[in-house]
């Protein structure tokens, strides 16, 4: 490096009010500095966008607010009276499938396995439908849902 090269990168630093001269701050704290302004900017952004959503929530009227609040509470009872309807429905067929395989011999063991094994015949291989008992928008739902029940079928 020339002299006159490491001078041109010289800045002359401008006294403080009181005449004492300014502590230079390193660059990669200016950086860190930079950086950290640009994450509370985003944290900042986030936190609003929050309060925007809360603020058009408070927004309604108290009466469409539980409306709204009705609906979840008639959709959640729907949704729990089908998942009742399902497991009984379930359970009555398990039911059947065990005493006549009773009849044939076979254990309640073998049912199982073998129930497990058509569920992975399912959730792994395409279009398995179980020789037309599992509708086409059934495998839709299941596909949907293929990585949640995979860990209920292991």
């Amino acid at each position: 490096m020339s002299l006159s090269s490491d001078l041109s990168d010289l800045t002359i630093a401008q006294l403080n009010p009181d005449g004492s001269v300014p502590v230079p701050t390193a660059p990669d704290a200016a950086a860190n500095a930079a950086a950290a302004a640009l994450q509370r900017e985003a944290q900042f952004e986030a936190l609003k966008a929050k309060v925007d959503d809360l603020q058009e929530i408070l927004a309604k009227p108290l009466n469409e607010i539980l409306a709204d609040r009705d609906k979840f509470k008639e959709a959640m009872a729907a949704w729990d009276a089908f998942g009742a309807m399902w497991m009984l429905s379930q359970r009555a067929m398990k039911r059947v499938a065990l005493d006549l395989a009773a009849k044939q011999g076979v254990s309640e063991d073998e049912v199982v396995a073998r129930a497990m094994a058509y569920a992975n015949q399912v959730l792994n291989a395409q279009e398995e439908d179980l020789g037309g008992t599992v509708a086409p928008a059934q495998l839709a739902h299941i596909a949907r849902h293929k990585p949640f029940l995979r860990k209920q079928f292991r």
